[in-house]
C-alpha cells in the first residue's frame, strides 16, 4: 500500500491504526506556494496523576481577573465567578510571566512558547523552531510508555496556513502549544469522532486488531522511507522524526501484547461516553464540551495521563455573538482600546471560558477512584498566553491550577508571587508532581511552592 502518491502532499495524510490518527510532520512539500512572501511507576491499585492544560487565546480584561485577598481568604473576581463551586479545588496564581515570549509580535511568539518558555524563531515558512520541548511533552516522554497514548492534543480550530502580514510570522505557530521537539509541533485533533476513536482504539488489546495494526505500521514505514527519496534535506529530517513516533507506537504495541509482568489495562470502561457524530459540531459550546468529555474519558480510563486543549488558535476570531450581550468576535474585542462596551463583551467571553473549565472540574470531581476523585488525582491548568489582549502583555498571566495532584497540592488559595516570577517555575513544580522531575526547565529559577 502506498499512502503517498503525489508530489504535492496533503497535511491530512494520516495513519489510522494503533489507536492513532498519526499526522505526518509539517513538510515543505506541503506548503501552498502562493502564500509564501524519574519515572512515575504507579502500582495498579494506586491512581496515577494526570495533567491537562487548557489554553484560551487573546487574554482577559485585566481589571476583572485578579481575586481580592490572598491565601485561603480570597474572593473570586467577576471572571472567576463560575468557579465558585470549586474554589477549594483551585490555585489562582498571580504575577507569573513568560519572559522569553516578551518579544517579536503580538501573539505567535507567546502562543507557541507558552508551554516551552522559550523564544521561537521568526519565520514565514515551515522552518519552525520553538527552541525547546513543551512542558507537557517532557512529562509524556518520561511516562508515556505506561499508557497506550503518551499524550493527547485536542483543539477547536484547524491549523491556519499562510503568513500573518502584520507581524511576519507563519500562522502555523499559532495553532500549537505542544512541542515534542524544537521543530516538531504536535498536531491537534479537532474532530471529536476521530479523537474518540483514537482513545477507544488505543485501549483495545491483542488479537486480530493488534496484528492488523502491526501490518499498517509496516506499510507506513515503507511509505515514509520511500517518501524520503523525494524530499529536501529539511523534510527528510522531519520524516526521520516522524519515523521515531512510529517506532514508539511499535514499542507500545509490544507492551500491550506482552503476557509478562503487569500489562496495561483500562481503569474504567469506555462505555461512559457515547460515540460522537461524524461531523464536527456546528455549535461552539457543544464542540468544546465534547473535547472536554474526551479528555476526561482518556484520564478516567488511563489511556493517557497528559492532555492539552486549545479553545482557539492565536488571534482566534471565533464569533461569540450567540452569547447574550456579545455582538462581535473574540480577537476583535480583545483590542478593546479601553472602550467600556468592548471591555464588557470581552469579559463575557472570558467568563464563558471559565464556565467550560468549571464543567471539566465538575465532571472530574464526580468520578471516584477509591477514596479520591479523578480531580484530586490530577492537575488541570487553565491559562492564556497574554494578560491583556489589547496590550499583548505576557506579564502577570491569567493562570489557574485545579486539582490536588494526588495530594501534593494545597488548593483553595490565591497565591501572589513576587513580581515577574517565571512561569517556568510553575512547570518545574508540575513536572515534579507528575513524577517526572527535572533540575531546570527553560528560564526557571526554583520550584513554585504548590503546598501551603
Amino acid at each position: 500500500m502506498n499512502i503517498i502518491k503525489n508530489t504535492s502532499l496533503s497535511r491530512r495524510t494520516l495513519l489510522r491504526g494503533v489507536g492513532a490518527a498519526l499526522a505526518l510532520p509539517w513538510l515543505e512539500a506541503m506548503q501552498v506556494r502562493k502564500l509564501l512572501g524519574s519515572e512515575q511507576e504507579n502500582a495498579p491499585s494506586k491512581a496515577p496523576v494526570r495533567m491537562a492544560v487548557l489554553f484560551m487565546p487573546n487574554g482577559v480584561p485585566p481589571k476583572k481577573w485578579t481575586p481580592e485577598g490572598e491565601g485561603a481568604e480570597f474572593k473570586l473576581s467577576p471572571i472567576l465567578e463560575p468557579l465558585a463551586a470549586h474554589q477549594k479545588d483551585i490555585l489562582v496564581l498571580t504575577q507569573l510571566w513568560n519572559k522569553n515570549s516578551d518579544s517579536g509580535d503580538g501573539h505567535y511568539v507567546k502562543t507557541a512558547g507558552l508551554l516551552t518558555s522559550t523564544t521561537i524563531n521568526k519565520t514565514v515558512g515551515v522552518d519552525l523552531n520553538c527552541n525547546g520541548v513543551s512542558m507537557d511533552q517532557v512529562a509524556a516522554q518520561k511516562i508515556g510508555h505506561l499508557t497506550p497514548l503518551p499524550s493527547i492534543e485536542l483543539g477547536i480550530e484547524p491549523v491556519a496556513v499562510g503568513i500573518d502580514g502584520v507581524v511576519g510570522y507563519t500562522r502555523v505557530y499559532g495553532a500549537h502549544i505542544a512541542w515534542r521537539g524544537p521543530t516538531s509541533p504536535l498536531a491537534k485533533e479537532i474532530n471529536p469522532r476521530l479523537a474518540y476513536e483514537r482513545i477507544v482504539r488505543a485501549g483495545q488489546q491483542g488479537g486480530a486488531s493488534l496484528q492488523a495494526d502491526r501490518s499498517v505500521l509496516d506499510m507506513v514505514m515503507e511509505d515514509a522511507q520511500e517518501l524520503q527519496g523525494r524530499l529536501g534535506a529539511n523534510d527528510r529530517r522531519r520524516v526521520d522524526e516522524y519515523l521515531e513516533s512510529v517506532r514508539a507506537l511499535e514499542q507500545r504495541m509490544e507492551r500491550l501484547a506482552s503476557t509478562q509482568g503487569d500489562p496495561w489495562k483500562p481503569r474504567a470502561s469506555y462505555d461512559g461516553m457515547a460515540k460522537p457524530e461524524d461531523a464536527i459540531p456546528k455549535q461552539h459550546l457543544e464542540h468544546c464540551r465534547l473535547m472536554i468529555d474526551l479528555m476526561v474519558l482518556a484520564f478516567q480510563t488511563d489511556t493517557t495521563r497528559v492532555a492539552t486543549f486549545m479553545f482557539g488558535n492565536s488571534v482566534s476570531n471565533i464569533n461569540f455573538s450567540w452569547l447574550d450581550g456579545v455582538k462581535d468576535a473574540h480577537h476583535s474585542l480583545s483590542h478593546h482600546q479601553n472602550e467600556e462596551d468592548k471591555l464588557r463583551q470581552y469579559e463575557i467571553i472570558a467568563k464563558w471560558h471559565m464556565e467550560q473549565y468549571a464543567y471539566m472540574l465538575e465532571r472530574m470531581k464526580s468520578l471516584r477512584e477509591g477514596e479520591q476523585s479523578l480531580l484530586e488525582n490530577s492537575m488541570v491548568m487553565f491559562g492564556s498566553d497574554l494578560r491583556d489582549g489589547n496590550a499583548h502583555d505576557p506579564h502577570n498571566l491569567p493562570i489557574v491550577l485545579a486539582g490536588q495532584g494526588g495530594g501534593r497540592i494545597t488548593t483553595g488559595r490565591h497565591v501572589i508571587n513576587s513580581r515577574n516570577t517565571p512561569l517556568a517555575n510553575l512547570y518545574l513544580s508540575m513536572l515534579d508532581v507528575m513524577g517526572t522531575p527535572v533540575e531546570k526547565f527553560a528560564d526557571s529559577t526554583e520550584k513554585l511552592a504548590l503546598e501551603a
